[in-house]
């Protein structure tokens, strides 16, 4: 029997849909489920796909079933549990096979399973995948990270299964180790910052505006269709137009407002910080999702204070939600800015080597965070790939000038009217904080040399380092 070109084991949702696409995709597969009956009902239902599934039942099969040197996805609950599965493997696989991990691992993990493979003959390949249940299926954006001898052997597969974005695939080998998870994370905290901008900007009009559910859906289908066109933007507007088939009204009025998370988007905040760099529209957003948890304390302390109390309405309606169509798309600039500016330092604290022109290019299909600025982006990163940040390039500084009275004046109402914009809010303080040559650290320095004779550094370069305060 004809060898597979690569084995998948966990055959939960991602891993069915992915595996049925790279069938889909002219590439042989063998499939392994911890249960023989979940293995035997997908190769079933794979209809006319079935010839390119070698169904296994035993590890020892399955890694008979793939051509060496074997790459084997691992589509499987992330953690302890791709440990487990990677011992069970070992015994069975030979020098040069691969071992992946396409989940939303921590790039920790990845990199301590990379290098405890390094003396062993085999090697390790961290995948973030993007894109959900639809994009696995159908074409995800895929980032890589391991030797670049692993990534040969997998390239063709990857290409195929990958999304296109005029007509370039959506995938691309990073670096060592855990360069592809770490992408994928820092795609996620820009995600949780995308969600909540957005979340915040339909608070605005349906709180402050006091617009239904399908009328703010129109106004997201009219952004689609320009600037803010989005997979995100697109998916908002049909999830606000949605009924709910029970009780006949708006679906999103019927969901508890309580927003959960997988921990990626606290990932990016952790590491953001370990690298020393400001990405305060990703912390809002993690912490904008810890707060939704707490509803009953939000509840409590609503009997409490109440709410403020609403000022007036804009005059002018249409051209405030022209104001919020500019806040959006200048906040969204400053998270990317913030998730780049991140990958950058993480590239040079790693010795990655991250390719941001690559990385946006990669994004502009399939992932989650597709978005019509990413192609601005790849020409941005491009044109400078060393640019400082994203906001200083000729285009991305332009954008945010032109939007910059318009997300103040969102900010500004929302704050007179008690209305949460924490990551709209956070946009704004750090481009002001970010471009204002002269700040107010002087003084946090000349505070922690009082009490903590911790020194400074003086503008006229005196070789003086602490200050008068005991005289």
């Amino acid at each position: 029997m004809e060898q597979a070109e690569i084995g998948l084991i966990g055959l939960g949702v991602m891993g069915s849909n992915l595996a049925l696409n790279i069938a889909e995709k002219g590439n042989r597969i063998a499939v392994f489920n911890r249960s023989p009956e979940a293995t035997r009902n997908f190769h079933a239902e794979a209809g006319a796909l079935q010839d390119r599934i070698v169904p296994c039942e035993t590890l020892e099969a399955f890694v008979a079933a793939i051509r060496p040197p074997r790459p084997i996805i691992i589509m499987i609950k992330a953690g302890e549990p791709v440990d487990q599965q990677m011992e069970l493997l070992k015994p069975y696989l030979s020098a040069g096979d691969i071992m992946i991990d396409a989940g939303n691992a921590n790039f920790h993990d990845t990199i301590r399973r990379f290098d405890n493979l390094k003396d062993s003959g085999l090697t390790f390949i961290g995948m973030g995948v993007s894109g959900g249940e639809e994009g696995a299926r159908h074409g995800p954006s895929i980032m890589v990270g391991g030797t670049e001898e692993s990534w040969k052997r997998v390239e063709t597969v990857l290409t195929s299964i990958s999304a296109r974005f005029n007509g370039e695939p959506c995938v691309a080998w990073l670096g060592e180790n855990g360069a592809g998870h770490f992408v994928k994370t820092i795609h996620n905290g820009i995600e949780y910052a995308d969600m909540q901008m957005i979340a915040e900007i339909y608070g605005i009009l349906r709180d402050g505006l006091r617009m239904d559910a399908a009328e703010i859906g129109e106004v997201f289908g009219r952004w689609n269709g320009g600037r803010l066109n989005s997979y995100l933007t697109e998916i908002t507007e049909k999830v606000l137009k949605a009924t709910d088939p029970v009780s006949g009204k708006p679906m999103v009025d019927m969901i508890v407002d309580a927003a959960g998370q997988k921990g990626t988007g606290k990932w990016s905040v952790i590491e953001a910080q370990n690298l020393g760099v400001a990405a305060t529209a990703i912390e809002a957003a993690v912490a904008g999702r810890i707060l939704s948890s707490q509803k009953a304390e939000r509840e409590a302390a609503e009997t409490i204070f109440g709410l403020p109390t609403p000022v007036e309405l804009p005059t002018d309606k249409a051209a405030f939600i022209d104001d919020l169509e500019s806040a959006l798309l200048a906040a969204k600039i400053g998270a990317y800015a913030q998730g780049f500016a991140v990958m950058a330092a993480a590239s040079a604290h790693y010795n990655w080597n991250l390719p941001m022109p690559t990385i946006a290019r990669i994004w502009r299909a399939g992932c989650i965070i597709r978005s019509q600025f990413l192609d601005e982006i790849t020409s941005a990163f491009t044109a400078d790939p060393q640019a400082a940040n994203l906001i200083v390039t000729p285009a991305f500084s332009q954008m945010v000038k032109d939007a910059d009275g318009a997300l103040r004046r969102v900010v500004s109402h929302a704050a007179l009217s008690g209305l949460p914009v924490p990551a709209l809010s956070s946009a704004l303080a750090y481009f002001d904080a970010y471009r204002r040559g002269r700040g107010t650290a002087n003084l946090i320095q000349a505070q922690r040399d009082f009490f903590g004779a911790h020194g400074f550094d003086r503008i006229d370069g005196v070789d003086q380092h602490h200050g008068p305060w005991g005289s």
